[in-house]
């Protein structure tokens, strides 16, 4: 199975599927002055999701509530299932609150349970969007400096390293264009549970790609007379079954979560799946084959022959 010949093919695939994403995180930048859209763990706000027992009011009776009792809100009204709504709004108080539940079970006739209240300040807001770019730069630094570490017994380590992090980025735009997408088309927002998947697609990217570099770390003291072409493809061939099984567990774990699991957190399930089938493909078709390019020097006679020339 010569996986690493059809390098370039593995690399428009990934080229065709972020290209789509970064149109959207710019579509989204323009209307929305974000990337993404962001909910009250970023922007700051309230959050309140609430329940019916019996009829559950229109969308609009619910803005009227809101624009009687806090006109300033500007509410955003998001159905969960068929019995409940969950309504992100600019910060209310717990009085606010419980005046516009009242009204809403009132109107309704409708036992009204609160599932959830939360309420984010603008400037914690903030504070968590630098946090959660520092943890991502946090992270790429350390992945870079130990797998740096961890091959420095092997000729050109920072190559390594500097793999892994670009199949890491591969997934990362990979994530952000999906949501970027489902934010567009089915108005989801990026809170910290999408911080709490990406962190963990980060995570599960590097680890299956460290197998396949280990591998050929392995292997170069095993087989020092063959090609460092062939000796990549021999390690990622290895270790195919392992990566492909290892991922599809989880995989099928959280596509059952997806389907049952419930409304709250169905969101962090799709985003952790699309990531996952990511890291998965980019640490078999994108970070060793980045070694062979590499190693070959293959960017000198991009403009001279048509491929890779394998």
């Amino acid at each position: 199975m010569n996986i690493i010949k059809n390098r370039y093919l593995y690399f428009l695939i990934s080229l065709l599927v972020i290209i789509p994403g970064i149109v959207f995180l710019v579509v989204n930048w323009v209307e929305n002055k974000a990337p993404l859209p962001l909910g009250i763990d970023f922007t700051g706000g309230s959050l309140l999701e609430v329940q019916f027992t019996g009829v559950r009011p229109a969308a609009d009776e619910v803005q009227s509530a809101y624009s009687e009792f806090a006109p300033e809100a500007d509410p955003v009204i998001q159905p969960l299932g068929n019995d409940a709504y969950a309504i992100r709004s600019r910060t209310i108080d717990d009085a606010t609150k419980g005046e516009i539940v009242a009204v809403l079970g009132a109107g309704s006739g409708s036992k009204v349970t609160v599932l959830t209240f939360s309420s984010v300040s603008a400037s914690v807001g903030a504070e968590v969007t630098s946090a959660a770019g520092f943890a991502i730069l946090a992270a790429a630094v350390f992945i870079l400096g130990y797998i740096w570490y961890a091959f420095r017994g092997v000729e050109h380590a920072p190559r390594y390293g500097t793999a892994a992090i670009l199949a890491m980025l591969h997934d990362v735009f990979v994530v952000l264009g999906v949501e970027a997408m489902l934010g567009y088309f089915l108005g989801w927002e990026a809170d910290a549970l999408f911080l709490t998947a990406l962190l963990t697609v980060i995570g599960f990217s590097v680890h299956d790609t460290i197998v396949v570099f280990d591998r050929i770390r392995e292997n170069s003291h095993i087989y020092r007379r063959i090609g460092y072409e062939i000796l990549v493809n021999h390690s990622i061939v290895q270790t195919l079954d392992r990566s492909i099984n290892t991922q599809l567990t989880v995989m099928f774990t959280l596509f059952a979560l997806a389907l049952f699991g419930g409304e709250s957190i169905r969101h962090f399930v799709i985003i952790l799946l699309v990531g996952i089938f990511s890291g998965t493909y980019s640490s078999i078709f994108n970070a060793s084959p980045l070694l062979v390019v590499w190693e070959n020097r293959e960017w000198a006679t991009w403009f001279r022959r048509g491929g890779s020339g394998v």
